[in-house]
């Protein structure tokens, strides 16, 4: 069975932006691969923060992980400072990896703008979370766009140390010569295989969630997002306002679903059938914003509604939950304990 690892930062409960455009998804991934998911509180130390704060969030975060579906029996769910040879592979790779392409990351680039002193670590970033996924030597990756040009990083650190401490590879690098040799019908061959793979993007299906203000990403720092533990008023009261098409001014004028992203949260959460009949009603003027709005509420209850139950239950026994916390960081541990014995011998470190 294959392995895939993907993280989450601890930003508190989970909003349905992340539930759709990674967690959703993870739910359906642990029955098929052999899957790490983390809570990666290591990442979020990286801007000013409060320590209680930071700890009530990540055990938010793992309330809404569980209650979203991910299943311990299923998967390994841990906290990343649970685990410290993260850190450890971290500082190894730093040594491998050029200050020039940290520096053309593209995330790096727009945070750093914003900031007077930017931290180390903000550059560092996408080393420590090419790490994450090497100490796990994991074969792919569930991410969205915005994640692919850090996960090139990753290859292309693994493609690094391979070829610098890895026997296998370098033998391998030197029978099929320095560059890889195209291949029929456009293709090419495949890396030569190594200790560390070459991680894949298994790029999600919902692979970006717009925000209620129709304007960003969904972002709890904008303001413009729906908790996905949020009682249903709440969420009526935030789906009331929300933007729709602009060029439905009156209610008779027709629109387009396609640009309204109530529309794309239809096709997220409403069955094919109500989608269809939304996108008619829509382009016909024959329901109101608001009555597309009513709708949609009512199909977002249908599968919040059973998550919500979940989180009570789990919020009853908290013990239960740092149990499986502290089986997660256990076993991925050992894991990871195996990567960094055979990384220190074939570096010389032991």
């Amino acid at each position: 069975m294959s392995r895939i690892f993907s993280g989450i930062q601890p930003s508190g409960s989970l909003h349905i932006g992340n539930y759709l455009g990674a967690v959703k998804n993870w739910v359906e991934l642990q029955h098929k691969y052999e899957s790490f998911f983390c809570i990666v509180d290591y990442h979020a130390i990286t801007v000013p923060y409060e320590p209680a704060d930071l700890r009530a969030r990540t055990a938010d975060m793992a309330l809404s992980l569980l209650a979203a579906g991910l299943d311990p029996s299923k998967c390994t769910l841990f906290v990343q400072s649970m685990v410290p040879e993260h850190t450890e592979l971290a500082w190894i790779f730093n040594t491998l990896t050029p200050l020039g392409e940290l520096e053309r990351q593209t995330q790096f680039k727009e945070k750093a703008s914003r900031e007077e002193s930017v931290p180390a670590g903000l550059l560092n970033y996408p080393v420590l979370q090419a790490a994450d996924i090497l100490l796990y030597r994991a074969e792919l990756v569930p991410v969205g766009e915005d994640q692919v040009q850090h996960l090139e990083l990753s290859r292309e650190i693994a493609r690094k140390w391979n070829a610098r401490f890895d026997i296998r590879a370098t033998a391998a690098s030197c029978v099929s010569g320095a560059k890889r040799v195209p291949a029929a019908h456009g293709t090419s061959e495949p890396a030569p295989s190594g200790f560390f793979p070459e991680p894949k993007a298994l790029l999600t299906p919902t692979r970006r969630v717009m925000g209620l203000d129709g304007q960003a990403k969904m972002s709890k720092s904008l303001g413009n997002t729906v908790d996905l533990l949020e009682d249903p008023t709440s969420i009526w009261e935030k789906l009331k306002p929300a933007v729709t098409d602009p060029a439905r001014v009156r209610r008779t004028d027709p629109g387009t679903p396609e640009v309204c992203n109530i529309y794309h949260l239809h096709k997220a959460f409403s069955p094919l059938a109500t989608v269809e009949h939304v996108a008619v009603q829509c382009r016909t003027a024959g329901w109101g914003c608001l009555d597309c709005k009513k709708v949609l509420h009512e199909s977002m209850e249908k599968e919040l509604a059973p998550i919500r139950a979940r989180a009570k239950e789990i919020a009853a026994n908290p013990k239960k939950m740092k149990s499986d916390l502290a089986a997660g960081a256990e076993h991925a541990r050992s894991e990871a304990g195996k990567t960094m014995k055979e990384v220190k011998q074939k570096m010389g470190l032991t």
